[in-house]
Parts: structure tokens; C-alpha cells; sequence
């Protein structure tokens, strides 16, 4: 399996409860603290500075608050595939309880489970739109991560920092930048 090579945009969730007590989240449906508000808000006129072909989000409550306080009333499909990962027993456990990605937590979904959910996700907006605006979750940004580089580790993508996503001739040509206004140039409609 892999991910289509096209380029998207990829904004995390604003800050939790759980994000800012360094506690394993999963699929723990909680809201955004008055920070993560902030955040999104703060995102919106980069975010707004496009008109996206499309826009997908992960149906957990954080971010799709975070979605709709950084673009109000933009149109936007929910897709499960975008939820994170279940991280069973361990969730609500401090973060530095999390086992290697590759295992599986006790009552937990597998590493393979999750990409498997996740690049059906993705894919499934990037064969609809041009450039789609995807908010979800640290552990989607994983997969993503995997794709462009063959591992997911390294450093946890900030709350609601857009990266601009954009895949070269080959996979080994993966950019994973900061969103920016120049990164934009080409697409701007």
C-alpha cells in the first residue's frame, strides 16, 4: 500500500487537556483547551489565504472544532479513516508509556491496522480533490511521515502547525515543509 503522490496540506488539531499534561490521547474524543481555541484562530488566515479543492477532517471533536474555528463555514468531509490511533489500555497514560510504534498495545489497533485505515483516508481525498486541507491527529502525521521518509518517528508535528505535503518524482523526493505563503504560490486560485 501506498499514498497517492499528490500534494495536501496538513494541520494537527489545536492543544487538549491530554496535549498539555503529556497524556496518551488516542481516541479519547475530548475538546481543545482555551490554548488549542487559540491556536486554531490563529491558523485561519494562512489557512484562509487558498480556496481549497477540498477539505477532510477526522471525526474526533478536537479536530473538527479546530477545523471550524480556523475557517468558519468552510464545507468539509469527516472521514473515521482520519480518527488517531487506539492506543486501548494505554490511553489517558503519560506519553512516555507509548511502546515503539510497531507494536500493538494491549487492547490497542496495530501499527498496520492504523496505516491501513489512515492511507485509505487519505487517498480517498486525494483521488477527489486537487490539493485537499486535511485536520487530524500526531499519529496520521506519522503515517505521512512513514510514507515520505520510512519511518514514523521523529518529532511530534506541533498543534495546529500546516505543513505543506508535497511528494517529488519519486518517494524518495517527499518534502514535508512549514506552510508558508511561498509554499502556496503555486496553488493559489
Amino acid at each position: 500500500m501506498s499514498l497517492i503522490c499528490k500534494p495536501f496540506v496538513f494541520v494537527r488539531h489545536g492543544e487538549t487537556p491530554l496535549n498539555r499534561d503529556k497524556l496518551i490521547g488516542g481516541r479519547t474524543d475530548v475538546p481543545l483547551t482555551e490554548e488549542g481555541e487559540k491556536q486554531a484562530l490563529a491558523a485561519g488566515p494562512l489557512l484562509r489565504s487558498r480556496t481549497w479543492s477540498g477539505v477532510g477532517v477526522s471525526s474526533l471533536q478536537r479536530a473538527r472544532h479546530t477545523l471550524e474555528l480556523a475557517l468558519p463555514g468552510v464545507q468539509y468531509e469527516t472521514l473515521d479513516g482520519l480518527r488517531e490511533r487506539d492506543w486501548g489500555l494505554l490511553e489517558n497514560h503519560p506519553i512516555a508509556e507509548l511502546p515503539p510504534y510497531e507494536s500493538t498495545p494491549p487492547w490497542g489497533e496495530s501499527w498496520e491496522a492504523f496505516t491501513t485505515r489512515v492511507t485509505d483516508a487519505l487517498n480517498s481525498l486525494l483521488e477527489k480533490y486537487e490539493m485537499p486541507l486535511i485536520v487530524a491527529h500526531s499519529g496520521v502525521f506519522r503515517v505521512i511521515r512513514y510514507y515520505a521518509s520510512g519511518t514514523p518517528y521523529g518529532d511530534r508535528v506541533g498543534n495546529v502547525v500546516p505543513m505543506w505535503i508535497s511528494p517529488g518524482k519519486t518517494e524518495e523526493e517527499w518534502q514535508i515543509v512549514p506552510l508558508s505563503e511561498a509554499s502556496l504560490a503555486p496553488w493559489r486560485q
